[in-house]
């Protein structure tokens, strides 16, 4: 179950952050709309790294694509291309 306050309870602020744990957030609500979400550190790493693993997987997949559709150059015709050597 979610746990929601206002951000109002922020005056008891050590209590707030004392129920922020790996998996179980605070929800923090401004004039009863979602505002501010606090996070355990740990969780968030991880939440970033499967994010960057997935950004990753996500550009080679067009690479992937773009060689099956467009095909490749060789390196001297790169080096041509980019006025190198």
């Amino acid at each position: 179950m979610p746990n929601i306050k206002p951000i109002s309870d922020l005056k008891n602020y050590t209590a707030v952050v004392s129920e922020v744990k790996y998996g179980s957030r605070v929800y923090l609500t401004k004039n009863g709309h979602g505002n501010i979400t606090m996070i355990d550190m740990q969780e968030l790493d991880e939440i970033e790294k499967e994010l960057a693993i997935y950004k990753f997987k996500y550009e080679m997949a067009v690479a992937e694509k773009s060689i099956r559709e467009e095909g490749t150059i060789s390196a001297d015709d790169l080096e041509a291309e980019l006025g190198v050597g």
